[in-house]
């Protein structure tokens, strides 16, 4: 009769659990964090399947990236939206673009490419994506900076 009930168990469990989960945010930069590794990964990833596309079709193969609109195109149709969130920058062969305002990268069937650069920031954390234009490779994964 002095003991606790399954109730009170419960609610102890459901609040440590709470304080975990806002701790561990924090920690890994909160929702924008997890926002901008996610979409620094699907780029990354789309990048790589263009390339092994121009590679196995023997055809030339384009990724475009719509700065302004937080959108990506690449080839088989494949696209997807953004997070508006998230600061995207651009670096690489001006004669692919379009317009100011958008990326692109070629790759060609030997596995090269025209290279390039995206940065995704989200408030002082960036993810970095660089294309190497000799070999093609796609790098990902975070930048550490003390500030930008």
């Amino acid at each position: 009769m002095g003991g606790m009930s399954l109730l009170e168990i419960m609610l102890v469990l459901a609040l440590v659990a709470a304080i975990a989960l806002m701790a561990a945010m924090a920690m890994n930069g909160g929702l924008d964090g997890v926002r901008l590794r996610s979409a620094g990964k699907t780029l990354a990833a789309e990048l790589r399947y263009a390339r092994t596309r121009a590679i196995a079709s023997g055809v030339p193969q384009q990724f475009e990236l719509d700065l302004r609109r937080h959108r990506w195109q690449g080839p088989d149709g494949h696209h997807g939206d953004l997070p508006g969130a998230l600061e995207l920058r651009y670096t690489g062969a001006g004669q692919l673009q379009s317009r100011a305002d958008a990326g692109v990268v070629r790759f060609f069937e030997d596995g090269a490419s025209s290279g390039g650069r995206i940065d995704l920031l989200a408030r002082s954390a960036t993810w970095r994506i660089d294309v190497g234009w000799i070999t093609g490779e796609v790098r990902s994964g975070p930048l550490r900076t003390e500030a930008r």
